[in-house]
């Protein structure tokens, strides 16, 4: 049977994007449909204006403790609106850049906004803003419709990541529903800009999914920014108006705010696909994939958000990247689920790649932990960025099982041991490679050291010292 298009990609946030793109690129006849605007999330409510917002409250932080470097610090004056103005000029300029569709076009790709439902395994129908309809037929599918922020009962009243960054002005009390990385990096961002913000979360910490002793340092470090927590609590409900809000929590106690900030987590997009009718199996976490990105039907694909399992940017890029190699090229691309990697933007950032230490307690593996602080990494001391420290987990023969980085650039840094882990490089490989200083990246080289300084424990090594004939005394790296 002759379809129209090789390849139709439903939905344009990083994984349609990528998936699009590259379809295009590889000779496909592609088409990528739209409902709203390209860019997704990503692009308009989440990473790039999270970010933005983020940088413009370091900025502040910095005026207000300059005088850690001799310079006379002094309370920022700050303009809420000009601020957020600048977080919108700035995804617009991405938008602009990269994610407009006369960018996709130039790649061969054919962009029709509409929202999109299966009528069949091959066929779909667009309906645009106006209600008139078009069918389309493809060989493949890629959905990639993403998710959308998960609301308690009391929702009217409460922001979302997709209401955030449209405010006007800046709430003097926040809430934050939530102490995920979502929750966590708003808190930061919105007390140093100058609300008085309270994070509460079932969780009994903040960032459950991160190393505990990682967590706990940057939870004291925000609580010192006076970011308050009230974590192991429930919100059951929410009481008055905008601007004279009152939370309800589960034990009776009562917080007062003027806005409610919930960032509870996502939910999947399927509700409107008629996944049914095109015999595509989901479940409320999203839709089921394989480590192809294959669904249950041979021809269709899914990634990013949609699938619920991994919910990072760059995690829907590589996915979309497996589905196009798969459907286009018939290549059993699978996806690398063993070297996920993730950072929560905060100051300090806190990044992880690969296994915690809880994960190997589990599984009852061996392994050696090898430690660098940033108060001795001579480039945090010299920046006065010295809270944080470079956790590493290996074996005896120094394969790397994962690592944990607290600190400035962490986001930058792990991604050396996200590489090694990924290609085989050992311990002391890392150790080996000359690192230029003084930079952040040193940290990871010098707790690969760490790895290299135990093995010259080794009783052998004091042996080979007698038959040479030297006479210093052996401390052992429990000096250091």
């Amino acid at each position: 049977m002759a379809h129209e298009y090789d390849m139709v990609v439903i939905g344009a946030g990083a994984a349609g994007l990528t998936a699009a793109g590259t379809s295009a690129l590889l000779g496909a006849k592609t088409a990528l449909v739209e409902q709203h605007r390209l860019g997704g999330d990503c692009t308009w409510i989440g990473c790039v204006p999270s970010k933005t917002l983020l940088n413009a409250a370091n900025v502040a932080h910095l005026i207000r403790t300059a005088n850690r470097f001799g310079i006379a610090a002094q309370a920022p004056d700050i303009s809420f609106r000009a601020v957020m103005e600048r977080v919108r000029q700035v995804r617009r300029s991405i938008y602009d850049d990269a994610d407009a569709p006369p960018n996709m076009e130039k790649l061969g790709v054919e962009v029709i906004i509409g929202s999109a439902r299966f009528l069949n395994a091959h066929a779909i129908d667009v309906r645009n803003a106006s209600g008139a309809t078009q069918r389309l037929t493809s060989k493949y599918f890629i959905i990639a419709s993403g998710s959308r922020p998960k609301i308690p009962d009391f929702h009217a009243r409460c922001l979302t990541n997709e209401t955030l960054f449209e405010l006007e002005c800046q709430p003097e009390r926040l809430l934050v529903l939530g102490a995920g990385p979502v929750g966590i990096e708003m808190a930061q961002a919105l007390q140093r800009l100058g609300s008085a913000v309270t994070v509460v979360s079932e969780s009994e910490r903040i960032l459950p999914r991160d190393e505990p002793e990682h967590t706990a340092t940057l939870q004291e470090s925000l609580a010192r920014e006076g970011v308050s927590f009230r974590l192991g609590r429930r919100t059951v409900s929410l009481e008055g108006q905008p601007g004279e809000l009152v939370a309800i929590l589960a034990d009776g106690r009562a917080v007062k705010c003027d806005a409610v900030l919930a960032a509870i987590g996502r939910k999947p997009n399927v509700e409107a696909l008629g996944l049914e009718n095109a015999g595509v199996a989901a479940t409320r976490k999203g839709i089921e994939t394989d480590r192809h990105c294959r669904t249950s039907q041979r021809h269709i694909y899914a990634a990013g958000d949609v699938t619920g399992r991994y919910q990072f940017t760059h995690m829907a890029e590589h996915m979309s990247k497996v589905a196009v190699m798969n459907a286009i090229l018939h290549w059993p691309k699978k996806l690398d689920d063993e070297h996920i990697v993730w950072c929560t933007f905060t100051e300090p950032e806190l990044a992880k790649v690969g296994e915690s230490e809880a994960d190997l307690h589990r599984r009852e593996a061996k392994y050696g932990v090898y430690r660098f602080p940033f108060s001795k990494l001579d480039r945090a001391i010299t920046d006065d960025s010295m809270l944080g420290e470079v956790k590493l987990l290996g074996t005896r023969s120094g394969r790397i099982l994962g690592a944990s980085i607290l600190g400035v650039h962490a986001g930058e840094m792990i991604t050396e041991f996200a590489l090694a882990m990924r290609n085989g490089i050992r311990v002391q490989e890392l150790a080996d490679t000359i690192h230029p200083y003084p930079t952040y990246m040193l940290g990871d080289r010098r707790a690969a050291d760490r790895f290299i300084q135990k093995r010259l424990d080794s009783p052998l090594l004091g042996l080979l010292g007698k038959i040479f004939g030297y006479r210093g005394i052996r401390k052992g790296s429990g000096a250091l």
